[in-house]
């Protein structure tokens, strides 16, 4: 009976034992590194993580290089063998996702990055950000942040390149002002078609709130598009060869894509008033809406939006 319990006991430690923890034992401290990473090493103070080491409080796998490397015994008793350490280049996306959010799964902003478009495309951690290496002060980018995403948004620099344009290039404003690179929280706008990884704001709103507070409202006449479909329906986000980033050169003609044929809208006028035209669109005056639908975002006394 104690041979049997024994031999149970066995079995279930090595079943178990791709998921336990190495002893504690396994882990040498970061400094050891240092003897062979010299260059590493020397600009690791300067490193966000070096924090794990200079508090003395977190665990050993927790802890410097070893936090994401995993214990350096074996691979220092190995000459370097690459096989007994972690080596990030050589990990799926997945794998690499996993390593670090070991201690980065508690912040908010990344607790969407499993299910985010990045994540699903096999984006990794290490594809945007340099850990030992950083040309960039803050988060430890791979390089400037609008370099990094035109690495697989081309289409995105041509379009801030246009004359009407958020100012990205000029550093006013950063992709990460609209986008949440690790992943957004479902959206109150197109929910049928999710935006990009848009950032939400305050009550769930679109970003384009934070800059442009008067589109905000609340307003006792809302224009639906701007609740439903968001500022998207109306405006090219990124850069537009039209003023106020208009998808369409004409204003009536953007109207016209949702306003079409509503009472005498653009028609004759009805069987009282047959002889007058109203809202005639081939008479110019007509042809920019916004001139008398000032408040075409939303409006407290009119719900035409005159005033």
């Amino acid at each position: 009976m104690w041979l049997f319990r024994r031999g149970f006991l066995l079995a279930g430690l090595l079943c178990a034992g791709s998921f336990a923890q190495p002893p504690p034992k396994q882990y040498i401290g970061s400094k050891i590194c240092g003897a062979c990473h010299r260059a590493l090493w020397a600009g690791f103070t300067a490193n966000p993580h070096f924090r794990s080491v200079a508090s003395g409080a977190e665990a050993p796998e927790r802890t410097g290089c070893e936090g994401c490397h995993g214990p350096g015994r074996e691979h220092i008793r190995g000459a370097g063998d690459k096989s007994k350490i972690r080596v990030f280049p050589e990990l799926e996306p997945q794998q690499v996702l996993a390593a670090c959010l070991k201690c980065h799964a508690k912040d908010f902003p990344r607790s969407q990055i499993r299910r985010s478009s990045h994540t699903l495309a096999g984006v990794a951690c290490t594809s945007c950000h340099s850990i030992h290496s950083s040309p960039e002060t803050q988060f430890l980018l791979a390089g400037a942040q609008r370099e990094v995403c035109y690495g697989c948004h081309p289409s995105v620099r041509t379009q801030f390149a246009m004359p009407f344009k958020h100012r990205v290039n000029e550093g006013s404003v950063k992709c990460t002002d609209c986008h949440n690179p690790h992943g957004a929280a479902a959206p109150t706008w197109r929910m049928g078609q999710r935006p990009a990884m848009t950032a939400t704001r305050l009550g769930n709103e679109e970003p384009c709130l934070k800059c442009h507070p008067d589109k905000r409202g609340p307003f006792a006449f809302a224009h639906p598009p701007v609740r439903v479909e968001g500022c998207e329906v109306c405006h090219a986000p990124h850069g537009s060869m039209n003023p106020r980033l208009l998808r369409r050169p004409a204003v009536f003609t953007l109207c016209l894509e949702c306003h079409t044929g509503m009472g005498n809208f653009g028609r004759q006028g009805d069987g009282i008033r047959r002889t007058s035209l109203t809202h005639n669109l081939a008479d110019p005056r007509y042809r920019n809406c916004t001139a008398c639908h000032v408040r075409i975002h939303g409006s407290n006394a009119d719900r035409r939006f005159l005033r």
